[in-house]
C-alpha cells in the first residue's frame, strides 16, 4: 500500500476510540467522513473554541490481547504502519488543502510501549519543528509507556489521553492478561495529572480518558463513582464513553456472554451515562446526586435528573424569585443558560414567565411543573 492507502485503513480503524469527541446530543460534536473517505473529528480546544482534527492511528499492528479489540494480537486483520515522516507530510498536505485544524493521533502497540511512543511523539516533533505547527494535536499515551515518554508526549501536545477502559481493576482483568491496571493506566493517570496540574509548566494541555462500556461486568454506579473521581482527584478535561460493539470482541467477555442489555439498549446505557457525565462537569452534582437500580444500572427509561427529582419531592416547588443557581440546576428542563437567565432576570425585574429564560416545547412543559413564581 502507499501512504494514501494505508492512511484510509488507519484512520477507518481509529474510529473505535473517542476520547477526543462525540458522545453527546449536538450534531456539532460527532464526527464527519471528509470524500476521500478519512474521518474528521470536532474538538475543544483549551480557550473554549472548537477544531476540526483528522484522525488516525500509526499502526493497526498490535502486540496487547485487549479482548473488547477488534485490533487485538490475534484477530486476522488487514495490517500496515506508517513511519513518522509520512504521518507528518499527509497530515500538513491535508491540512493545508483542506482546512483541518488538528490531528488525533494513537496507535497499536507495536513491539513495545516505549517504541510505540516514540514513534507517536516523532510525529509531533516533525509537525512542530520541521513544520513550525502551532495547531491542535492529541496524542494517545500508550498504556505501559514510561514517565519519560509519557512527559515527551505532553511537552508536544495540545491534548493527551490515555484510555481507562473499566473503572477497576477487577473489571480490567476480564479484558486483558498482559497489561496491568494499577502500573499500565492509573500510573500514566496520575503522572499527566501532575505535569498539567494548574501552575506547572504543561498547564494548558488537556487531559481525557474513555471507558468501554459493556465489554466486562462494570456497573453503572462504578462507572459513575470512577468518572467523579477523574474530575475530582485528576483535573480531567472530559471522560467519553464507549458502547461496546458485541461481536468485535472476544466470546469469553463478560459483554458477549450477558443477555442484556444488548443493540439499543447498550447504547441507552452509554447516553445515560453522558447525561450523568454533564450533571458532574455542568451542574456540579457529586457521584452521590446520581440514583442507581439495586444493581448499580442506570434506569434506562428516564434521564438521571428527572429520577432525582422524582424521587426528592420534599425539594419541590422551586421559587423562581429567590432560588439560588444550585437549586436552578435542580429543577428538570432548567439548565445552566437557563438558570442564569433566570438570575439576571431578576435583576431588572419579577420572573413572570419561564419563556423569559428561553425555556419552550418540551423543556418548558416539564420545568412548569417544578417551580412557582411567587
Amino acid at each position: 500500500m502507499d501512504t494514501s492507502e494505508k492512511l484510509k485503513l488507519l484512520a477507518d480503524d481509529s474510529r473505535y476510540d473517542l476520547s477526543c469527541a462525540c458522545g453527546t446530543s449536538d450534531p456539532d460534536d460527532h464526527r464527519k467522513r471528509a470524500g476521500d473517505g478519512l474521518w474528521l473529528y470536532p474538538a475543544s480546544l483549551p480557550n473554549g473554541g472548537k477544531s476540526i482534527m483528522l484522525k488516525t492511528l500509526l499502526s493497526n499492528v498490535c502486540v496487547n490481547d485487549c479482548l473488547y479489540c477488534p485490533l487485538r494480537t490475534d484477530r486476522d486483520v488487514r495490517r500496515c504502519t506508517l513511519s513518522p515522516d509520512e504521518v507528518a507530510s499527509a497530515y500538513i498536505e491535508y491540512a493545508r488543502g483542506k482546512n483541518v485544524f488538528g490531528l488525533f493521533l494513537s496507535s497499536g502497540v507495536i513491539g513495545s510501549p516505549d517504541y510505540t511512543m516514540d514513534r507517536i511523539n516523532a510525529v509531533a516533533a516533525i509537525l512542530r519543528r520541521k513544520y513550525r505547527y502551532k495547531g491542535y494535536i492529541h496524542l494517545k499515551v500508550i498504556p505501559g509507556a514510561s514517565d519519560a515518554a509519557i512527559e515527551n508526549a505532553v511537552s508536544l501536545a495540545s491534548a493527551v489521553s490515555i484510555n481507562v477502559e473499566t473503572p477497576k481493576r477487577s473489571s480490567f482483568e476480564k479484558l486483558s492478561k498482559n497489561k496491568n491496571f494499577d502500573r499500565d493506566i492509573v500510573r500514566p493517570l496520575k503522572l499527566i495529572s501532575s505535569l498539567t496540574a494548574p501552575g506547572e509548566k504543561f498547564s494548558r494541555v488537556r487531559q481525557t480518558t474513555q471507558f468501554i462500556v459493556g465489554a466486562s461486568d462494570e456497573t453503572d454506579a462504578d462507572i459513575v463513582k470512577a468518572t467523579a473521581g477523574l474530575y475530582g482527584n485528576l483535573r480531567l478535561d472530559r471522560v467519553y464513553f464507549s458502547a461496546y460493539q458485541r461481536g468485535l470482541g472476544a466470546p469469553e467477555l463478560p459483554g458477549e456472554q450477558a443477555q442484556a442489555p444488548q443493540g439499543e439498549n447498550l447504547l441507552t446505557r452509554e447516553h445515560r451515562l453522558y447525561q450523568v457525565d454533564f450533571l458532574l462537569r455542568a451542574y456540579k452534582w457529586s457521584a452521590g446526586d446520581i440514583s442507581f437500580a439495586a444493581d448499580g444500572s442506570l434506569p434506562l427509561d428516564a434521564d438521571p435528573k428527572q429520577v432525582w427529582a422524582d424521587r426528592h419531592p420534599e425539594f419541590f416547588p422551586v421559587r423562581l424569585k429567590s432560588a439560588n443557581m444550585e437549586e436552578l440546576l435542580r429543577v428538570p428542563g432548567i439548565g445552566p443558560v437557563s438558570a442564569r437567565r433566570i438570575i439576571e432576570a431578576r435583576r431588572n425585574s419579577h420572573v413572570r414567565d419561564l419563556r423569559d429564560a428561553g425555556l419552550k416545547g418540551e423543556r418548558l412543559r416539564k420545568a412548569g411543573a417544578y417551580v412557582v413564581f411567587g
